[in-house]
């Protein structure tokens, strides 16, 4: 079926989930699954590696938020079709694309909650939907000028209680707190006219333009840590991309 040999190393010190995502960027290059072959199948390939399912499907996930493979809900796993795209490099956090403007970042509101995950947030964080998560919501900006709203949910995995001090820069909690380490953020931008929720807490107008940004951040083993949601000022914010060709 396959012209390469599939095969992981379960006596290498290297992680199984990155010897299944290893492979996988090798099989992807094939010419049959370039041309829309679909991979296969989760379980019989896990059994034909001899890892769990949970295992070879944090290798998909991390293909899958790459954009390299689609995956659909009763038809299976296939190599995605080629993309042209920017994408900015060394992604900082907030606090930190603020301290290197010279901003000092004030928060004007901050609400912290366990809720039930929305179906897309579980499906992110492959959780089920009755299995609560932690919700952060933040209303940031500069001194007298709120322009942004942040909503970031957390996988339980990552061990947040709540009760932490976010006044603190998030990803330092994560490291220093917990030994997460955000390693890759994958982002969505989009421009959209405000709701009237938003529209309130960023003090313009309903329907005004703003900037949303969604961002998947996950750790050094390619797991899940945040989902989170940007909602910025369109007056306030500009995002640069740096480009350099290969």
């Amino acid at each position: 079926m396959e012209k390469m040999k599939l095969q992981i190393d379960h006596k290498s010190a290297v992680p199984l989930h990155i010897q299944a995502e290893m492979l996988l960027r090798e099989l992807i290059k094939s010419p049959e699954y370039q041309q829309g072959k679909l991979l296969p199948n989760e379980v019989e390939l896990a059994k034909r590696l001899a890892i769990s399912r949970t295992t070879l499907r944090l290798a998909i996930n991390k293909l899958v938020y790459e954009e390299l493979l689609i995956r659909k809900k009763g038809v299976g796993t296939k190599v995605a079709s080629t993309k042209f795209s920017s994408k900015s490099k060394n992604w900082l956090s907030f606090s930190q694309e603020m301290k290197n403007r010279g901003i000092e970042v004030k928060n004007f509101e901050l609400h912290v909650s366990w809720v039930l995950p929305e179906p897309h947030v579980a499906d992110f964080f492959e959780l089920k939907e009755d299995r609560k998560v932690l919700k952060l919501e933040r209303l940031r900006g500069k001194k007298d000028d709120p322009f942004v709203y942040f909503i970031s949910y957390f996988h339980p995995r990552v061990g947040l209680t709540g009760d932490e001090d976010f006044k603190r820069p998030l990803y330092e909690i994560l490291e220093q707190d917990y030994h997460i380490v955000a390693d890759l953020s994958q982002e969505e931008i989009n421009a959209k006219a405000a709701n009237k929720f938003v529209a309130d807490k960023l003090e313009i107008n309903q329907g005004d333009p703003i900037l949303f940004r969604k961002r998947f951040v996950f750790d050094r083993a390619g797991r899940p840590i945040e989902y989170n949601l940007g909602y910025y000022r369109a007056d306030s914010f500009t995002f640069t991309v740096e480009s350099r060709r290969d």
